[in-house]
């Protein structure tokens, strides 16, 4: 496969994908008759097989040294059963089946971990389901409920992130903006890292998201939006939100659109949450 559809099966940007295999030796690419680099399945895995042991704490660079030496059948095996699951997820939301539903995310959990069951089912699921619904295939209904349900199941995940004793990240959403749903999602994931989260969530006024940053002293601030125009309107509060604390950026917009000291993190949920374990 080329590396477009190697980052889509895996959610790693193509620029971490050739990051890690010219840091690391990671992949293994053969050349096609035209020049482009082709990607195995071999790779594929070793992606995966990489993404967990960063998840679990290990430097890329021990993770890659034990991704190029893994046994390729454990994940592969794993793979039908998790697609097959995958499959079923999808199936009970689009019928607005919770039982189903609920069953499907019950037997992912107790067959992967946390982080596979986001970033291989959740995450790429929610993806689709923005495509269909923007081309008319999906309606408004579906898009709720299984957004209403997965957040429910997700908060049920969450009860214990910020426990712990590593750095604090204080998560909120711009005024206006009322799609907290990815916001979750990669708190979940940083949270696998070690990070000790706190969400404020949707529509988070600035002066309470300042206060909570002088009660709380997070190591971090995450702030979401994903309406451009917000992060327009918004440019002078961030920047006075940015000198009380460290702040990130996610969601839409441009990186020159952010006041200075602002970084704005990758699109891709899950490559943002591994950047800051970076």
């Amino acid at each position: 496969m080329r590396i477009g559809e190697l980052a889509r099966r895996t959610g790693v940007s193509p620029e971490l994908l050739r990051a890690w295999e010219l840091r690391y030796g990671l992949l293994q690419p053969k050349r096609s008759s035209g020049g482009f680099r082709l990607y195995s399945a071999t790779d594929e895995e070793r992606v995966r097989q990489m993404r967990r042991l960063i998840a679990d704490g290990l430097s890329a660079a021990e993770a890659a040294r034990q991704a190029r030496t893994m046994d390729p059948a454990r994940p592969a095996a794993e793979k039908p059963v998790v697609a097959q699951l995958a499959d079923q997820l999808r199936t009970a939301l689009d019928r607005f089946d919770d039982s189903g539903a609920h069953t499907a995310l019950d037997r992912l959990l107790a067959t992967v971990s946390v982080e596979i069951t986001l970033t291989d089912v959740v995450i790429p699921y929610l993806r689709d389901l923005g495509d269909r619904w923007a081309a008319g295939r999906a309606s408004v209904a579906q898009e709720h409920f299984a957004s209403n349900l997965l957040r429910g199941r997700l908060l049920g995940l969450a009860r214990d992130w910020g426990a712990g004793a590593g750095p604090s990240v204080l998560l909120a959403c711009l005024p206006g903006e009322a799609h907290d749903l990815g916001l979750i999602l990669f708190g979940l994931l940083v949270a696998r890292r070690g990070w000790r989260v706190t969400l404020l969530g949707a529509d988070t006024p600035f002066d309470t998201l300042r206060g909570s940053i002088r009660e709380l002293q997070p190591s971090l601030v995450v702030l979401v939006s994903t309406d451009e125009q917000q992060l327009r309107e918004h440019a002078e509060e961030i920047r006075s939100t940015a000198a009380l604390a460290p702040t990130a950026f996610a969601g839409a917009g441009a990186e020159d659109l952010l006041p200075a000291g602002v970084r704005m993190l990758p699109t891709d949920i899950g490559e943002a949450a591994a950047s800051l374990g970076r």
